[in-house]
């Protein structure tokens, strides 16, 4: 089923202010409401004078399909193709853009919106919809797992738990970072299980057990849980980032999510780090595995290929000038 496409009101000479723009709102991400949100991006482009639709969706569980008509309508005339929530809004609807060849812009609308941040795309709806339509579009990198691409990053074992059970406390207590620190100690808490790895890296195999595998495109996320600098350095410049940590006790790992929290997690002794381009992962005793990507958990079949995408993403990114600072 195409999706619904609804046409914006316009000023007359809207047909030389610019590629149009396909925007997709998912009812599913931030605090304020879609109707809200959409308001006010029609009142910013309105006013603008551009020309824009928005890709109607029946929920969240139809963004995919929605972000594939997008770019099927914008892709014969250069249009860009809009994505307005968090993380794993935009992670959904950069898949079809990728795919396709499409050009993304990004309104984030999410909790941590990282990928936003570390292009210095402002936070607040109105700025961003604004410096949006002076931006250009650059190619960016980004990871892909398999057939899947991500933006900020990628996991195996504990990270996905935490993630589902992060989700399940925000519907019951709301979108709070703190929501979210509290779903983080009840998972650690009560995990136990132990994944054997075997990774395979420039013609080398290593076997290894680990609660979690934790793969990074987002140097900014890299930067503040601490990660080792000459490790984090490399992300974006034709690497992406691992981090495994050692089998350990249940209070050794809160110690670890204490030392992520305040910078420190790179020079603790129960993490390894280090940068690659390409590393496959065989699970032993495991037929399908849960995997993260951006926030969004599916399950995949092993093996698992982590590697830097064979080509980039374009995205509209904010001149030098409108780059908001990194809060």
């Amino acid at each position: 089923m195409l999706a619904e496409v609804t046409d914006a009101t316009v000023s007359p000479d809207a047909s030389s202010a610019g590629p149009e723009l396909f925007v997709l709102i998912n009812p599913g991400s931030g605090d304020t409401d879609a109707q809200e949100r959409r308001a006010v991006i029609a009142r910013v482009f309105g006013e603008a004078g551009r020309r824009f639709r928005f890709v109607e969706l029946e929920g969240p569980w139809d963004l995919a399909k929605a972000s594939e008509a997008a770019c099927s309508l914008a892709h014969p005339d250069g249009g860009i193709v809009v994505a307005v929530g968090g993380d794993g809004t935009l992670n959904t609807v950069a898949q079809a853009a990728w795919k396709r060849g499409c050009v993304l812009g990004v309104l984030p609308q999410g909790t941590f919106n990282l990928f936003g941040r570390e292009w210095g795309i402002a936070q607040d709806l109105e700025t961003a919809a604004r410096v949006l339509l002076d931006a250009q579009p650059q190619p960016v990198q980004v990871g892909q797992i398999n057939d899947r691409i991500f933006l900020v990053n990628a996991s195996l074992g504990l990270y996905p738990q935490l993630l589902q059970d992060r989700e399940a406390f925000k519907k019951q207590l709301g979108r709070h970072r703190w929501v979210a620190a509290l779903a983080g100690l009840t998972t650690i808490l009560q995990w136990r299980s132990q994944l054997a790895l075997e990774i395979e890296m420039d013609g080398q195999r290593t076997l290894l057990k680990t609660p979690t595998l934790f793969v990074g495109n987002n140097r900014l996320q890299l930067e503040r849980v601490g990660m080792e600098p000459h490790v984090a350095s490399r992300v974006g410049e034709g690497c992406l980032a691992a981090l495994i940590v050692k089998p350990i006790s249940t209070w050794t790992m809160v110690w670890l999510m204490l030392r992520g929290a305040f910078g420190r997690l790179g020079d603790a002794d129960e993490v390894r780090s280090f940068a690659f381009r390409t590393v496959t992962v065989r699970a032993l005793r495991r037929r399908r595995m849960k995997v993260a990507a951006d926030g969004e958990v599916g399950v995949m079949t092993p093996p698992l290929m982590f590697k830097v995408a064979d080509r980039p993403l374009l995205l509209m990114v904010p001149r030098p000038e409108d780059r908001a600072p990194v809060e």
